[in-house]
């Protein structure tokens, strides 16, 4: 079982959602702020990222949100978080959430979303990043992503070995073992980045 202290959690500001997704939120938050485990999130105050943080908070947890000064300039911090880190850039505030994680959950969200998700595969994929990544597909909502990532296999623009970058979860509590129940990545893979 790997020892997971910290989780960082991609997901949605978006707050025009089915309720079904913030109800998941709201599920991990309340799951890893039970068991002791840190979120690591963007920071934002509304949306899946806030559902996930107040439920983290509510359960006894603590959260650490990662986020650029522009947007703290604009108001989107969440001011309740256990720590908050203002930092240069999107790219620092990536980097930085990723150094603080031991694994990786990703929600359903847009394009922020999806391209923090698709650079923690790359980092995994060229074995700088060797922790579990899972995506909560709640809704089904991944299973287009999904259908890429198996044509990307399929026409070789990927590996067969990289099929187990990520594992899908349907339900939060399927996410929580997940992440303690995957092996680490082996660093040695950077080698086969290249077909």
């Amino acid at each position: 079982m790997n020892p997971i202290h910290s989780v960082c959690v991609y997901c949605a500001s978006s707050t025009k959602i089915d309720p079904a997704y913030t109800d998941d939120a709201r599920r991990l938050g309340t799951l890893l702020g039970g068991r002791g485990i840190r979120v690591v999130n963007g920071a934002g105050r509304m949306g899946l990222m806030a559902a996930v943080s107040d439920a983290t908070l509510a359960a006894g947890g603590q959260v650490t949100g990662v986020i650029p000064g522009f947007m703290v300039e604009r108001g989107w911090q969440h001011t309740g978080l256990t720590e908050l880190r203002v930092v240069a850039d999107m790219h620092e505030r990536k980097r930085t959430m990723l150094a603080l994680s031991d694994a990786v959950i990703a929600l359903p969200g847009g394009c922020g979303t999806l391209e923090e998700l698709l650079e923690a595969i790359t980092w995994k994929q060229l074995g700088l990043y060797l922790h579990p990544i899972v995506l909560l597909n709640t809704r089904g909502y991944y299973d287009p992503l999904l259908q890429v990532f198996s044509r990307a296999v399929d026409e070789h623009f990927m590996g067969l070995r990289h099929a187990s970058i990520w594992h899908v979860a349907s339900t939060p509590d399927e996410a929580l073992e997940l992440i303690h129940s995957l092996p680490q990545w082996d660093s040695s893979v950077h080698k086969f980045a290249a077909l």
